[in-house]
């Protein structure tokens, strides 16, 4: 593997389809696994979510189940908690947030995200304008945010594209696939793997997730 590259990219957030392009074209350049998939993929969708609370909640509610079902439950509590804010769902029971389809851990946890806000200073509107780490530690302070809530939010409502969610399973097996390893990378050594897309890493994480659709579609992997 190629050293580590110092230069970093001064682009804030990915904000449009030509952001996604212009971290393709650098990891293009640079790795020749990342150039395997995107030749085989194509561009990865942008997949920007809404910046601040409600898109906090948006992946909460999509933890550990099928996109169909966290669909189905989202739309549930959009239509139960209007507006989607910390102070609205503080004025909520335990019975109002079961009824949109939510379970026991992830009632907690809005409530715990909803007081992180309103009274321990958990900014997350202004996250955009925090360091990745330190906004990251805040989140992982929130009883309930793990590491792939903290690092899924920062990559597609903040649009972060040096942010990677080392802890997907999606990535770990188009990573073990995409590179010929004997077995599914932790995701420590899938972090010090993705060391190498920096200042990209948000983009190489679309290209292994399109990668990894494929894959589950049956259609051969690109191997090394």
């Amino acid at each position: 593997m190629a050293p580590q590259s110092k230069r970093r990219s001064t682009l804030i957030s990915i904000e449009t389809e030509d952001d996604i392009l212009r971290g393709v074209r650098a990891l293009n350049r640079k790795c020749p696994v990342m150039r395997k998939i995107y030749k085989a993929t194509g561009t990865p969708p942008l997949r920007r979510r809404d910046p601040g609370f409600g898109g906090l909640i948006r992946i909460v509610v999509g933890q550990q189940v099928s996109v169909a079902s966290a669909n189905a439950i989202w739309a549930r509590c959009v239509d139960g908690i209007q507006p989607m804010s910390a102070a609205r769902i503080a004025e909520l029971t335990d019975d109002d947030l079961k009824a949109c389809g939510l379970s026991r851990p992830k009632i907690k946890t809005l409530f715990a995200v909803s007081t992180a806000v309103l009274d321990e200073g958990l900014d997350l509107d202004g996250a955009a304008l925090l360091q990745d780490d330190e906004f990251r530690a805040d989140l992982l302070r929130v009883s309930g945010i793990g590491p792939w809530t903290a690092d899924v939010f920062q990559m597609f409502c903040l649009g972060k594209p040096d942010v990677f969610a080392a802890g997907d399973l999606a990535l770990q097996v188009a990573a073990q696939e995409a590179y010929g390893l004997d077995a599914r990378p932790n995701p420590d050594q899938l972090h010090e793997l993705a060391e190498y897309w920096r200042p990209w890493r948000a983009i190489a994480a679309r290209l292994l997730w399109a990668h990894y659709a494929m894959l589950k579609q049956g259609r051969s992997g690109i191997g090394v």
